[in-house]
């Protein structure tokens, strides 16, 4: 640190200026760095395609008729010998393997448990409960304006 100090007052007093000292220290400063660096995150940004964005996807889920049974084979699969005589009170305190069964359901089912409900499943009954749970994607409104209305009762949609 004493060093750098010295040689900057040093070539103060040689008269170098600003661009010597740098070619001295060896090019530019951080902040003409991150200058350019920037630049280049914007030239290239402009260089792709502008993306159109995808429509909503659907959130609706309908369980299966045998997902008792579907989640019994995979937790008896992924828990082998370990399981207890009712395998829905099997335990998912291992996080390795209760990643491994809800990431088989996810991709079987097309229906993912959502992160703030990830510390709520600490049984298999508890993946079972939440897998059993139809989910429709359509709002309140969606719903009044498809019922039987009374003729006095009218729902318009302003866009």
């Amino acid at each position: 640190m004493a060093a750098a100090a010295v040689l900057r007052a040093a070539g103060r007093r040689r008269g170098l200026g600003a661009p010597a000292r740098r070619a001295f220290w060896g090019g530019l400063s951080r902040k003409e760095e991150k200058e350019g660096e920037a630049d280049k995150i914007v030239h290239e940004e402009k260089s792709e395609p502008s993306l159109i964005c995808p429509p909503p996807r659907s959130r609706s889920y309908l369980p299966p008729e045998d997902i008792q049974s579907c989640l019994e084979s995979h937790v008896k699969e992924i828990f082998g010998p370990s399981l207890p005589d009712n395998w829905q009170q099997t335990p998912l305190k291992e996080n390795r393997l209760k990643y491994r069964l809800l990431a088989q359901l996810a991709a079987e089912l097309g229906h993912t448990v959502p992160n703030s409900q990830l510390h709520l499943m600490c049984s298999a009954e508890d993946v079972l409960n939440f897998y059993s749970t139809p989910v429709k994607d359509a709002s309140k409104f969606d719903e009044l304006c498809a019922a039987e209305l009374p003729p006095n009762l009218k729902i318009t949609w302003e866009q």
